[in-house]
């Protein structure tokens, strides 16, 4: 018996080979103007015993899954308890599992405490996915994003202090062509003061089901920047990065116009030159048609 999904199913690119069991439906805030993942959706606790049936459903398909992906949105959001209880279940039944992990938003990683996520990371829980989208207290407002660059600052630092893996990521043309620099600005002083592990870049495309709210929201006429404008953006963001702890870098999503990797800060001469290589044109860009969510 194959598992069946509450559909639209997200995750992250890195998980596509990993195994994926719902604990939540929805997002919990599903308010970020940009976002829209989860609109056709109510946030869901799904019960234990339908997460255990799932789960053994699928170890029995799939008996020797190392890496869960708990979905959807924010699975962080449910009370410890009830995500300890999955995460003893999901060992038994997956005795080769090595790693679980999920989304989180700056405000379920507040309301944990740091010994909360020390225990969850002891019971295999030990990658989020933050969506940190801009640095900007500006933009995080224009975009709803229900949190400010202190508040981001405290929370990746407690996630850190647990011995949490963070796989953060920032959104290029956030701020339009009006805001540019203070969008990549604030996202370089939030990033050169909070640890994170993995940061990837993504490129902004808004589903045209956000496009009137994002406009409304973002309280003024938006520019959606061209590639040569989101390439400046990237350049002057690794310019800047100096960060707490060596980085993971990744610009390999579908929505980029240029894919790069590296680790920072030892990769960035080579990432710059990439860069400036693209800028004048003597790199290409990966075409419109490729591209996408």
């Amino acid at each position: 018996m194959s598992l069946l999904y509450d559909m639209p199913l997200f995750r992250p690119p890195s998980e596509g080979d990993n195994l994926i069991i719902q604990a939540t439906l929805g997002c919990s805030f599903n308010q970020c103007s940009f976002c829209a993942m989860y609109r056709s959706k109510q946030y869901v606790e799904r019960p234990l015993n339908e997460v255990f049936a799932d789960i053994r459903t699928a170890a029995a398909d799939w008996p020797d899954a190392q890496r869960v992906f708990l979905a959807d949105g924010d699975a962080l959001a449910l009370p410890t308890e009830h995500l300890l209880a999955i995460l003893r279940e999901l060992a038994t039944a997956l005795p080769r599992l090595t790693r679980v992990s999920c989304y989180a938003t700056p405000g379920n990683l507040a309301r944990k405490s740091i010994e909360e996520l020390a225990q969850l990371r002891e019971h295999k829980l030990n990658l989020l996915y933050f969506g940190i989208e801009s640095g900007s207290d500006l933009i995080l407002k224009k975009i709803t994003k229900g949190a400010t660059q202190q508040r981001m600052a405290e929370v990746l630092h407690k996630a850190k202090d647990s011995g949490m893996k963070v796989s953060a990521t920032v959104i290029l043309g956030l701020g339009g062509t009006q805001h540019s620099d203070a969008h990549i600005d604030g996202t370089i002083d939030l990033l050169n003061r909070a640890p994170v592990t993995y940061l990837s870049t993504l490129q902004l495309y808004l589903d045209e089901s956000v496009e009137e709210e994002f406009h409304r929201k973002f309280g003024e006429p938006f520019q959606m920047p061209d590639d040569l404008a989101i390439l400046q953006e990237q350049h002057r963001l690794i310019s800047g990065l100096n960060p707490p702890q060596p980085v993971i870098f990744r610009s390999n999503h579908a929505s980029n116009a240029l894919a790069l990797a590296g680790n920072l800060p030892k990769d960035k001469d080579k990432l710059l030159q990439q860069l400036q290589e693209a800028i004048a044109g003597h790199r290409p860009l990966r075409p419109l048609f490729m591209r996408g969510l």
